[in-house]
């Protein structure tokens, strides 16, 4: 089976990583914008230049320390990190409690459209069989990864995951109000779930259900497609 080196592994994950992370951001700002919150237009952040939302510790540091890591160390590791968080007024919404659901839901739906492309990248790999092919199949599994994870991890239903904000927007008011309240937290319990390995328990299952759906959806054979990942991650 082909092994990448480390700097291989750094540049196919690259681009994929940089952008999961500031379009899944950017979408949360133009659905706020469509639904009367002003406050990330206003700050310049409803951009698709990454430059505007990469975090160098989120967005470069922690990617790239968990990569070096599982190089190291052996093993797939669950890849993430994050942007300069897109501000969101909920209160200048037309609706804030219902239009929540969508501003949330934009960025996990955002990344879910970006591994149905990368999927499509491997479809153009086979397509063009040529010294370019293995670069882009290769490319397109890491972009199919991080994006599927980055969409289940986001979708976990703990404030101040986009999750929980959908839990808070389709909860009645009184339960929403009491759920909200443990945002402060939702950091530490995420990192307490992560180094107990109940988020790893919780996630894999269903980030090999929407690997397989994203092969479904596109024309990949679902095998092959975990066997790029496989490469990717070895």
């Amino acid at each position: 089976m082909l092994e990448l080196t480390l700097i291989q592994k750094v540049a196919v994950f690259a681009l994929p990583v940089i952008f999961a992370i500031t379009l899944h951001e950017a979408a949360h700002g133009y659905v706020a914008r469509f639904f009367g919150d002003m406050t990330a237009a206003m700050q310049g952040r409803i951009t698709v230049n990454p430059l505007k939302h990469i975090d160098p510790v989120g967005t470069i540091l922690v990617p790239l320390v968990i990569l070096l890591t599982s190089k190291l160390l052996g093993g797939g590791a669950i890849l993430f990190g994050w942007a300069k968080p897109v501000p969101v007024n909920f209160a200048q919404l037309r609706r804030p409690k219902q239009d929540m659901l969508w501003v949330a839901a934009a960025g996990p739906g955002m990344n879910f459209v970006m591994a149905v492309f990368w999927a499509l990248m491997i479809q153009l790999g086979h397509a063009l069989a040529n010294s370019f092919s293995t670069p882009l199949m290769l490319m397109g599994a890491a972009g199919v990864f991080i994006n599927v994870i980055l969409m289940v991890l986001n979708l976990i239903p703990l404030p101040p995951l986009d999750g929980g904000r959908i839990a808070v927007s389709l909860l009645p008011m009184k339960q929403a109000i009491s759920f909200s309240r443990i945002e402060p937290y939702g950091f530490f319990i995420l990192l307490g779930l992560m180094f107990s390995g109940i988020l790893g328990i919780i996630m894999w299952p269903l980030i090999s259900l929407f690997i397989g759906f994203t092969a479904l959806v596109t024309g990949l054979d679902a095998p092959q497609l975990l066997g790029l990942i496989q490469v990717v991650l070895s």
